[in-house]
């Protein structure tokens, strides 16, 4: 999968919502392609777990229990890291899902906050955090976990799961106005969000058409592109309309 220009061996990616689901595959695949993978997930026990599993599938990986939502944490989270802070490839999955009966005018505003600050705010977070470095070495792959509820081209307006579709939204606002910010990939740093669709994980359940390893597969690609356009949807590997 690895491309000409950018191989992942000897570099640094940093998964957020890695010790579960889609951000746990896209963490194995990373460092099947020779990154060092950093995971971050807000609890330690399943995080230390996953870590553990992919340790004995002889992959060069690390853990840190850190809430993306708490900034403060996010800053100790880079002054911990020490070298491994200058990451190469930012995955941002981690991520919460709205109650059912979430509806604009029923939901709590404790509920709301909850939902954005991990979803949208978390996502800001890390990459305050860790694109400035990327900036700076001109190189970098920041690919965020959207979804199909999030697009304003259909689902993500036929309404419920507000919290969960406005976040997602959101995140696709952001990618696209951060590529912008960056040039669009002239500046050596690739800006992208990616709708893994409906899979089989703890969110989306266990009756889902499509696998976490189907999920993982296009933000893996596009972590690994030497290049192409940049500051796009994606889904299957297809840039889709927000």
């Amino acid at each position: 999968m690895a491309q000409d220009g950018f191989g992942l061996d000897g570099r640094v990616a940093l998964v957020t919502g890695g010790s579960r689901g889609i951000g746990r595959e896209v963490a194995r695949g990373l460092a099947r392609a020779g990154a060092t993978v950093v995971l971050v997930a807000r609890d330690p026990a399943r995080l230390e777990a996953t870590v553990t599993d992919l340790l004995a599938e002889d992959l060069d990986v690390t853990g840190r229990a850190v809430d993306v939502a708490d900034p403060a944490g996010v800053d100790e989270l880079v002054v911990g890291l020490g070298p491994l802070a200058a990451v190469d490839v930012l995955v941002n999955a981690a991520a919460v899902m709205s109650e059912r009966s979430a509806k604009t005018l029923r939901t709590p505003y404790e509920h709301w906050r909850h939902v954005l600050g991990t979803n949208l705010d978390g996502v800001f977070a890390t990459t305050a955090a860790f694109v400035p470095g990327m900036v700076e070495r001109r190189s970098g792959r920041v690919v965020n976990l959207s979804a199909c509820l999030g697009r304003m081209s259909g689902p993500g307006t036929a309404g419920g799961l507000a919290p969960y579709r406005v976040s997602k939204a959101a995140v696709n606002a952001l990618t696209k106005n951060l590529s912008a910010e960056l040039g669009d990939g002239r500046r050596g740093v690739l800006v992208d969000a990616v709708c893994p669709g409906h899979c089989r994980t703890d969110m989306g359940g266990p009756d889902a058409p499509r696998s976490a390893a189907d999920g993982a597969d296009t933000v893996l690609w596009l972590a690994q592109r030497a290049a192409g356009p940049t500051g796009l949807l994606w889904e299957d590997r297809q840039p889709v309309p927000w």
